[in-house]
């Protein structure tokens, strides 16, 4: 069979998956900027020029994301709903349980055992819990994300970050710098208090579970996922780029529209 594809449109990133013969054959991220079009466009682009392809070599492509409306060469677009849970099953098919942080919200999937979305919830009111507010937390200490993780990763204890709000939370962190409080200690009591906040939202969905897999950009995040599997209990399993999972499952959906099983 040709080649199919997903594109996920993230208000932070934009993702692309090919497949070919249910297997992967390339997946690119290119950051969003202002223009989703633009963005889609130029992470398309990408495999073009690497494959060596064109438009007309592409069978079917799907769009999610929340400027999946704009991108023209798609065929149909899907929910990132439908589309995580899709790209979660394939990869841990026994996954019941998906907690999805992205750039501007996070959300909790309940999933039945083919993989079917059962329930969900989701943040996208206020930037609390997400990648954005890890970016501006990061910010504070001059650290770049990875090395943001790391140090929350490496902390002995943790201070308690009591705010929701972002700006609130800037200034509770800011006098605790003030105050000498070990850096380390800060930015683990920040990965905490975003691990807190996600689990208020995802706890009657977890119930029982004993294991979530956690998806979006912020999954590759040591910090987060250490704090992730403190707070609610589980094992945190992570695939290999939790970044395009929303457009992995969008390429499975391509795949099945294209005459795949």
């Amino acid at each position: 069979m040709g080649y199919v594809a997903g594109l996920d449109s993230g208000s932070t990133s934009t993702k692309l998956v090919v497949m070919q013969d249910e297997k992967i054959d390339r997946y690119y991220v290119v950051p969003t900027g202002g223009n989703s079009l633009r963005s889609a466009q130029k992470v398309l682009e990408l495999w073009f020029e690497e494959a060596d392809k064109t438009e007309h070599d592409l069978q079917c492509l799907v769009a999610t994301g929340y400027g999946r409306e704009n991108i023209k060469l798609a065929i149909k677009t899907v929910s990132e709903i439908s589309c995580h849970a899709k790209g979660v099953h394939w990869l841990f098919p026994d996954c019941r349980v998906i907690i999805d942080i992205g750039g501007q919200d996070f959300k909790v999937i309940k999933l039945d055992k083919e993989g079917r979305v059962l329930n969900f919830a989701m943040n996208d009111k206020c930037a609390a819990g997400t990648g954005r507010y890890l970016e501006l937390m990061a910010n504070i200490f001059q650290m770049d994300l990875d090395a943001f993780g790391l140090a929350a990763f490496s902390a002995g204890g943790s201070v308690e970050i009591t705010s929701v709000c972002t700006v609130f939370a800037e200034s509770e962190v800011i006098n605790h710098v003030s105050r000498g409080t070990a850096e380390n200690e800060i930015v683990a009591g920040i990965f905490n208090a975003v691990a807190r906040r996600v689990y208020s939202l995802a706890k009657q969905h977890i119930a029982d579970a004993k294991e979530i897999v956690f998806t979006g950009g912020v999954a590759k995040n040591q910090g987060m996922i250490e704090a992730l599997a403190r707070i609610t209990g589980c094992e945190v399993k992570v695939g290999f780029n939790p970044q395009i999972t929303g457009a992995l499952g969008a390429a499975i959906f391509s795949h099945h529209i294209n005459g795949g099983q």
